[in-house]
């Protein structure tokens, strides 16, 4: 026999076990299965169409998305995050899903391609071998991929894979695919065998590996009665399963197959960082109803694949706060199924009578006896920390929903009263203490020297100190000594005085959106009237709003509002001629350009660094408060969760103005992570800041968590200062303690 001869007979016959009817029939199925797809995926189109137009291009350089997420999506990048178990679970399951599924496309295009046009097969000899090992190893991962799925589900039972959404469809997803790969290698297995164990078949190890064990159990090999019954029905059984699955993707858990490729193809990298704009038209509304939410909000829903990945590193979960990320997302999605098939609509958000029983309940959704889809002090838990956006490997956007639902809220008057009152302190005086305006500049009373007026003459850098460093005692020492590192570097800077005025960061996540926009277009009419390069932040909350947020803003859509006494006509900063720093960005530059010299070894202390969520996930500025730590001479030992998986303070999205009942509070878990899960957290002296809101709650956390005599807060200017007057061998008149 020919080499040719027998390359064309090291193949196999794909519809083997049934005949002409049943092929037709076979081909019947899967056009009715290919429909019903169709349907469903036309369906969950026409209701992301009915969704709002999204602020932010989502689709533009389409081809460089699509590029991006491709490699997001086949590296598994975001599934390792955190958890090596769950990266490899998920990699498995992934890579022996898509090599079924192209061996099956090859297949398709052999036989209704090649065959037909060329009157050949592709599929045979060497490339038929190595076909059947690749299906077969993949295959084996993904068996081995979905067991380890069911043993987390099952027998381990992750508390972040249960929740009230969880549902028969949840268990249906998983066993519909596990017994795909298992059935498909019985099938295999029986194949084989009733064809005689043809030597070639050696290279489908496993299909091998099962057809001896049907032997061992007594199947006889060769055409026998049992042996075809066994491989009619196996054929059977596999393809009406897998048809199945196909017409059931569009309608259940499997679309997140599709939709979170899209969801990552059309997400906004500077998402959470900046919040859309509201409407100019004040008729406008936020969260009355579902048709409020854009169409990327609607597919943020039917991307969430229920991991509770982002429940996992939510602060408030953690706290016992009733937020969970993951139950706010598909509360909503649940609301509006439930609308499309009964037509009953209710508040997407309100107290509704039910909101003390949530309390410390972790819902994320309403409480009992709400007739709301979420529930208010669901949305005050929120830190707006974007550990939940960090952590999702699907790139589901969880603060633009937030914050849609916190504008609503704001608008309906369903704010804590706390709340309010910051929001009255800032309408009246400008700052969230409801100081004068006056006294704003204080602080600098203390210092040697004079801090320079921004307003009055030309500076390097406008120093923005904020709010909490100008009216906040213990802050205030940190804005001092950021006062003497600047002038010890001999560079020119000056501040506003009484015409610095709140940021509006952390008021604009709780929904108070035209306050904020009021208090950005003084501060930019003010900004154009003063001469300087650079503008500096002492907040990272401040620093994340000017540098992101301030230059969205197109103030002219607002001109004729009585309530915006600003004068400008321009989207501030369009070009990005204006640089705004964190002072840790500034400060080492300055460092490194030798104009504030630190000789490394001034100070001996162990100490361990807390990441601004603002600073470090916001903005991806992790390296320039450690590099200025080490300047000092202080040994730095990183607590285990660090940089991008760093632990909110619980100050942000209004935390810092709103009590809970906590125990323990994020700052307090902090703390101990600090002290017992660091190498060396019984050495660590200093817990080092580089944010006066993580000051705040941290002081106030080593007070309630009992470890005021074993740890203290300091800032990075701190120890900076330290450093300087080190060589002196006198503490400065600056230095704080």
């Amino acid at each position: 026999m020919s080499d040719v001869a027998v390359a064309a007979s090291v193949t196999r016959e794909t519809y083997e076990p049934i005949g002409s009817t049943e092929y037709v029939m076979f081909y019947l199925l899967v056009s009715i299965a290919v429909a019903i797809f169709a349907i469903g995926v036309y369906r969950r189109i026409a209701r992301y169409r009915k969704g709002d137009d999204d602020e932010f291009p989502r689709l533009n350089e389409l081809g460089g998305r699509i590029i991006s997420g491709t490699k997001v999506v086949l590296t598994n990048e975001k599934q390792f995050d955190r958890d090596l178990y769950g990266g490899l679970m998920h990699t498995f399951v992934f890579w022996g899903f898509l090599t079924l599924f192209i061996a099956t496309s090859i297949l398709m295009v052999d036989e209704y391609g090649t065959q037909l046009l060329l009157g050949e097969s592709f599929w045979v000899g060497d490339f038929y071998l190595v076909y059947q090992f690749m299906v077969d190893a993949m295959g084996l991962l993904f068996i081995v991929g979905l067991g380890m799925a069911v043993y987390r589900r099952y027998w381990v039972q992750n508390r972040h894979l249960i929740g009230r959404h969880t549902s028969l469809e949840d268990d249906l997803f998983i066993w519909t695919l596990f017994l795909l790969g298992v059935g498909g290698f019985f099938l295999e297995g029986v194949r084989i065998l009733v064809n005689e164990f043809p030597q070639h078949e050696v290279v489908s190890f496993v299909g091998w590996g099962t057809a001896l064990a049907l032997e061992a159990l007594g199947v006889p090999a060769g055409e026998s009665a049992l042996g075809g019954a066994l491989h009619w029905m196996a054929w059977w059984g596999h393809s009406l399963l897998a048809l199945f699955f196909i017409a059931w993707i569009p309608y259940a858990k499997p679309f997140h197959m599709l939709s979170s490729f899209v969801n990552i193809v059309a997400r906004d990298e500077k998402a959470g960082k900046r919040l859309p704009n509201v409407p100019s038209d004040l008729d406008a509304t936020n969260a009355e109803s579902i048709d409020d939410f854009t169409w990327k909000e609607i597919l943020d829903q039917d991307a969430c694949t229920k991991c509770g990945r982002c429940s996992s590193v939510c602060p408030a979960n953690a706290a016992d706060r009733p937020l969970d990320p993951r139950n706010v997302i598909l509360d909503l999605k649940s609301y509006r199924e439930s609308l499309e098939a009964d037509g009953e609509e209710r508040p997407i958000i309100a107290d509704g009578g039910g909101a003390s029983a949530a309390r410390g309940t972790s819902s994320g959704g309403p409480s009992d006896g709400s007739t709301s889809v979420i529930d208010t002090e669901t949305m005050e838990s929120c830190m707006a920390c974007m550990a939940c956006m960090d952590a999702c490997p699907v790139e589901i956007e969880h603060l633009k929903s937030f914050t849609r639902l916190n504008r609503q809220m704001t608008d309906q008057g369903d704010i804590d009263a706390s709340m309010q009152d910051v929001f009255q302190n800032v309408m009246q005086n400008g700052n969230t203490f409801g100081n004068s305006p006056r006294n704003r500049g204080d602080w600098a009373d203390e210092l040697a020297f004079d801090v320079p007026d921004a307003r009055e003459e030309e500076v390097d850098y406008l120093w923005y100190v904020g709010d909490f460093p100008s009216y906040d005692e213990r802050n205030k020492q940190v804005a001092r000594s950021l006062a003497t590192i600047l002038q010890e570097a001999d560079v020119s800077f000056g501040i506003l005085f009484d015409d610095e005025k709140y940021d509006g960061n952390d008021i604009r996540r709780v929904g108070e959106e035209f306050l904020y926009i009021e208090l950005a277009g003084h501060h930019v009419e003010t900004w154009e009237e003063c001469e300087f390069d650079t503008i500096i932040c002492t907040d990272p909350h401040s620093y994340n709003t000017f540098e992101n947020e301030y230059p969205e803003l197109n103030f002219d859509e607002f001109a004729d509002d009585p309530m915006m006494p600003f004068e400008y006509d321009e989207q501030w900063n369009e070009d990005g001629e204006i640089d705004v720093y964190h002072w840790t960005q500034a400060v080492e530059e300055l460092v490194t350009e030798g104009k504030l010299e630190l000789s490394g070894t001034e100070l001996d202390y162990t100490v361990t660094y807390h990441d601004p969520c603002h600073l470090g996930r916001y903005n991806d500025e992790y390296e320039a408060p450690r590099e200025l730590i080490k300047a000092t001479g202080c040994e730095l030992d990183e607590m285990p969760r660090n940089r991008a998986d760093s632990f909110c303070c619980g100050g942000g999205g209004g935390g810092l103005w709103m009590d809970f009942e906590e125990d323990p509070k994020p700052s307090e878990e902090r703390l101990r992570e600090a002290l017992e899960d660091t190498d060396n957290g019984p050495d660590v002296e200093k817990f080092v800041v580089a944010c006066p809101m993580c000051m705040t709650m941290y002081e106030d956390g080593r007070k309630t968590g009992g470890y005021e005599d074993e740890i203290e807060i300091v800032d990075v200017a701190e120890l900076i200062v330290e450093a300087i007057s080190k060589e002196e061998k006198t503490k400065s008149p600056l230095q704080v303690r």
